[in-house]
Parts: structure tokens; sequence; C-alpha cells
């Protein structure tokens, strides 16, 4: 097994925390949550409602993912975490089915929860595999 290597996207969205934006194991990528924040002006307000910030974490994810070479059709398993799962779940799954060919969803987990940084309403965290 080799040294997992740490990935830091330049172009990616400035993170909230002390983490890579993907750390890469033996062709497995893990990416970190990404939150509803814009990389080109981190301190803007986020988008309003649960649909744009989804759609928002979704284009960071893809940021993230393009910087190491790989797009969502390599997405294996995500996360998502919702602060008002029963209100927003439907709106949520309505945005992430725009976003992924019909019949190749990853596997996937949604929970609610009781907050996010930022004040966000969604985040998503990927596993994904290099071909």
């Amino acid at each position: 097994m080799s040294l997992p290597i740490h990935h830091m996207i330049a172009s990616g969205p400035r993170p909230v925390a002390p983490f890579s934006h993907a750390v890469e194991a033996d062709g497995w990528v893990f990416v970190t949550g990404q939150m509803p924040t814009d990389p080109d002006a981190p301190d803007a307000p986020l988008p309003q409602g649960v649909e744009a910030q989804t759609q928002r974490v979704i284009d960071n994810l893809k940021i993230v993912l393009g910087g190491i070479g790989l797009g969502l059709e390599h997405v294996t398993m995500a996360r998502i975490y919702l602060t008002e799962f029963q209100r927003d779940y439907a709106a949520m799954n309505a945005v992430w089915l725009r976003n992924f060919e019909p019949g190749k969803l990853p596997a996937r987990t949604t929970v609610g929860v009781t907050g996010l940084a930022v004040g966000a309403l969604v985040e998503i965290d990927l596993v994904a595999r290099r071909p």
C-alpha cells in the first residue's frame, strides 16, 4: 500500500476547518464534506434555500474532483447531511438527480443533523474510485 496523497485544489473552496480537500489511497479518493460557499467569494452570503445550496455544494465537489482528474461518474458513495431533513429531503433529491446519469447513482446515506458549519443547510462528502 502506498502512502496517502493529500490534495488541496488551488481553485477549490476555502476550507472552513483544517483539512485536505481530498485524500487518495490506492485509487480510492475521499473528498471532504463541502459547504455551499462560493470559491470565488468565500465570505459572500450562502445561496438561499436548499436547492441552491445543494447545487453549490455539488459544484464545489466537482471542482475538487476535477482538480485531481476525476468527475461525478467516479463517485461510489456519498453522505449527505441536512439540517432540515423533513423539509428539505425531496428538494435536495431533485437537485441530486439532475447531476448524475440516470441509472448510475452512487450509493448514499442521508442524515438529519442539528447544525452545520457556516450555517449551511446541506453538506456532502464523497468517496470516489480512480479508474
